[in-house]
């Protein structure tokens, strides 16, 4: 075995310390890369990326004053993509259960209205830290409704290691008077993150009602012309579309059609209310989707037909909608929806074979957030944001066809270790430089106070009192 080579550290050494330097020669037993697992590969990264991959004999031949370590029983991946997040709504995230579809209106946007910079800080940290513990190496944060600056957002993302799109919300919807100003933040915004090595900024408006139609072209025009993405929810809600229709007689999507929104510089979340004329023009505009399946078991209308998106040529990418920061369990919650909402109908056993939705969530996803030249995949030259994954488990013995078994198979207590830009940030699951506890501890002590300045309104009572109201006699 070419772990066993004279320049190999033993396997029983393997630790965080083993791990930290800089220039890392690695000799995973299983390497994905572009979607295909192989066998006797070596990775060698350096200064953040990934500098070399070849067999690992001839790795460990051309760099005889490395020390190499081997990693038997592990998986070497990409991290994880999750293409639409909230990353300030995690002080609440468990108030939502049950609810019915539109919560933003009665949870999401009074609640990200009450933080202060230092909730505001805490919450995305907090889901920073799980991303990072799902497997996620990035996350696209969406926008906040916070009224503080977006820089607690940012400084979360760079101490914890998270890789971040960072969304700037430019709503003009009744302060059409204030359009200049807004532009305005939004070209500082896109200045400001150009050149750092984990934000990369965005904007977005939270849906398309909330603008004019000058700011959703202008936006999206922004957005091409500095080769960033624009964000948007369409499509997700009947009530939205509804109003839509309504309100100018089109549908959401062909709202920002009409106004060119549309185009590869968009990220649209959700479109689960699709119909063949708009996946049409999605699939002529090359304008890309976050599947959200979570978030459609969970409080959505309809599930976006990810299948017939694929089928047609549609860039998508998975996406928790800030749900549950788990990369495994995204994966099978995408596939599982596919299969209840067409596969068992029509007959299709298959519902992407599980490839699909281990590259809908890895370099499909990169390519979805304009991010796939930077990362995404294991290749010289992209950013090294990867995960270590134990094989030797239950689970995955016999293996047969890994990558399926990831999608059904996987937890994320598999991963042993989460690295971003070529450094170490989660060993078995948690940091290794920074007190996590304590950050938890705070989280207790202010979310109370967080919550009760919310004017949130909740339909759906707690466990406690439903299963009181409503549980057997």
């Amino acid at each position: 075995m070419t772990q066993h080579a004279d320049n190999a550290l033993s396997p029983s050494a393997l630790s965080p310390s083993a791990l930290a330097a800089d220039t890392l020669l690695l000799l995973p037993e299983k390497l994905l890369m572009a979607g295909e697992v192989s066998s006797d590969k070596g990775v060698l990264v350096v200064d953040g990326r990934f500098a070399e991959i070849d067999q690992a004999a001839a790795l460990v031949s051309r760099h005889p004053t490395l020390e190499a370590i081997p990693l038997p029983g592990k998986l070497l991946m990409p991290g994880f993509i999750d293409t639409h997040h909230h990353l300030t709504q995690s002080l609440g995230k468990s108030l939502v259960f049950g609810e019915p579809s539109e919560i933003f209106k009665r949870v999401w946007v009074p609640l990200e209205g009450s933080l202060d910079e230092r909730a505001l800080y805490l919450s995305a940290k907090l889901a920073a830290l799980e991303a990072l513990r799902g497997g996620f190496t990035t996350a696209v944060d969406a926008g906040t409704r916070a009224t503080v600056a977006l820089d607690g957002i940012a400084t979360a993302a760079h101490q914890t290691g998270l890789r971040c799109v960072l969304g700037a919300i430019c709503n003009d919807r009744g302060q059409e008077s204030e359009a200049a100003a807004i532009l305005h933040r939004a070209e500082r915004h896109l200045a400001r993150w150009e050149h750092d090595p984990l934000i990369t900024p965005s904007l977005a408006i939270s849906i398309p009602e909330a603008a004019s139609d000058t700011m959703l072209h202008d936006v999206a025009q922004l957005c091409r012309e500095s080769g960033r993405i624009f964000q948007t929810h369409v499509n997700e809600h009947l009530q939205a579309v509804e109003r839509s229709l309504v309100s100018r007689g089109e549908r959401p999507l062909e709202h920002l059609d009409a106004v060119g929104a549309l185009g590869p510089q968009t990220l649209i979340a959700h479109a689960t209310l699709v119909t063949p004329y708009e996946l049409n023009r999605l699939k002529d505009t090359d304008t890309a989707v976050a599947f959200n399946p979570v978030a459609s078991s969970w409080k959505g209308n309809a599930v976006a037909p990810a299948l017939q998106m694929a089928a047609l040529g549609i860039r998508f990418g998975l996406g928790t909608d800030g749900t549950r920061s788990d990369a495994f369990r995204l994966m099978d919650a995408a596939e599982t929806s596919q299969r209840l909402t067409g596969g068992i109908a029509h007959g299709d056993s298959s519902c992407g074979g599980g490839w699909l939705w281990l590259d809908s969530a890895t370099h499909r996803a990169a390519d979805a957030v304009g991010l796939g030249s930077l990362t995404g995949d294991i290749a010289p030259g992209l950013a090294a944001d990867f995960l270590l994954v134990d094989l030797e488990v239950p689970e995955l013995t016999p293996s047969w066809d890994l990558p399926w078994e990831l999608v059904r198979y996987g937890n994320r207590d598999q991963i042993e270790a989460v690295f971003t830009q070529g450094r170490l940030r989660l060993w078995k699951g948690w940091p290794i430089d920074w007190d996590t506890r304590a950050m938890l501890r705070e989280i207790d002590e202010i979310a109370d106070g967080a919550v009760a300045r919310a004017p949130i309104q909740r339909i759906h009572p707690v466990a406690s009192e439903h299963r009181s109201r409503f549980g057997p006699r």
